[in-house]
């Protein structure tokens, strides 16, 4: 039996900040999430992704953004319990029993959920004989840009990912982008630059067309494309990509006892509590009135999740807020500071 200030389930970014929140305030934390890395979605869908929006970074990555979480918690010396699912949460007194896929038992008075319970599955092409493509010709998501390097890429999507990675591979692979509608559903701006690509030749658009069938034996050689009018026409790529969303799966979660609302926790907004006392959401989990589904957002919701888990943690004490720059005491955790 392990026992602690917090368990945190998740350990994405959303889940690594709370965790540095909870050191600088003096709680002990465990992270258990059943990916076998630590970076959470970013890491598994998108690692080289480009985001633009953590404040003060004008543009990192997922495996950028996690290096630089890691080294933010490096003084609290977090034990992470990877490959491992949650599978139950039971009341005993004043502690919440956590027992985990591996049947290993945590004893914490607070819980913060911030992702790692179910599971992201892609949604994938609807045609015969896909499976034996997948993940040598066929993919759902990209770990390594470089893989596509000076191949022919036909990406299918008409969402923020899709557009993303059709300008990103265009800039050293062949790229076709295939959608079912003429018009795009990603962000304006990123269409505006998808558009300006076609123009300066330096990748193809393909609408409104679907994917009809995959040709090939160990690998793929051309696709057939099938537009409204049931025309089709063949394409000789290397490479099939499909960006059609993710289908959440919430698995164990659903038997906490937990309020759910589209997949998603309802939280008190003070301090992202859910309906079970010390069991807190943050992050793309969580859902209120007003919810952004942001990094930015999830950082937030931590910090406070964090300062309410320390009445639970430590009833004893009182909590006084304070600032890295000035307290001695979050310096020390930090190492920044030696004691007197």
């Amino acid at each position: 039996m392990i026992k602690t200030d917090v368990l945190v389930i998740g350990a994405g970014p959303v889940g690594l900040f709370a965790v540095q929140q909870l050191g600088l305030i003096g709680l002990k934390a465990e992270v258990v999430d059943n990916l076998d890395k630590i970076g959470g979605q970013c890491i598994e869908l998108y690692p080289d992704k480009p985001i633009y929006d953590i404040p003060a970074i004008p543009e990192c990555t997922g495996e950028s953004l996690t290096k630089s979480l890691l080294e933010q918690i490096k003084p609290f010396k977090i034990n992470f319990n990877l490959n491992e699912r949650v599978q139950e949460i039971s009341k005993e007194k004043n502690n919440w029993k956590i027992t985990t896929s591996k049947g290993k038992i945590f004893m914490a008075p607070n819980v913060i959920i911030a992702g790692g319970v179910g599971s992201f599955e892609p949604r994938k092409f609807q045609i015969a004989g896909v499976e034996k493509f997948e993940n040598t010709g066929v993919f759902y998501s990209i770990k390594d840009k470089n893989y596509f390097k000076n191949k022919k890429v036909c990406i299918f999507g008409g969402g923020d990912s899709a557009l993303d990675w059709a300008i990103e591979l265009s800039k050293f692979a062949e790229v076709i982008l295939v959608h079912r509608r003429n018009e795009f559903r990603g962000a304006g701006y990123s269409t505006e630059i998808v558009r300006k690509l076609e123009k300066e030749g330096k990748l193809k658009i393909k609408t409104p067309f679907q994917i009809n069938s995959i040709e090939g034996q160990d690998k793929v050689n051309a696709i057939n494309i099938k537009n409204d009018d049931g025309r089709i026409e063949k394409i000789t790529t290397d490479f099939v990509l499909g960006f059609f969303g993710l289908i959440m799966k919430l698995g164990p979660i659903v038997e906490w006892g937990l309020n759910l609302e589209k997949k998603a926790i309802p939280v008190n907004t003070e301090n992202f509590q859910t309906n079970k006392e010390g069991i807190f959401a943050i992050g793309d989990i969580c859902t209120y009135p007003g919810k952004l589904k942001l990094i930015l957002s999830g950082f937030h919701e931590g910090a406070l999740a964090a300062r309410a888990c320390f009445k639970l943690a430590k009833p004893d004490e009182k909590y006084r807020f304070e600032y890295t720059t000035t307290s001695k005491g979050m310096q020390e955790r930090l190492g920044v500071k030696k004691s007197d």
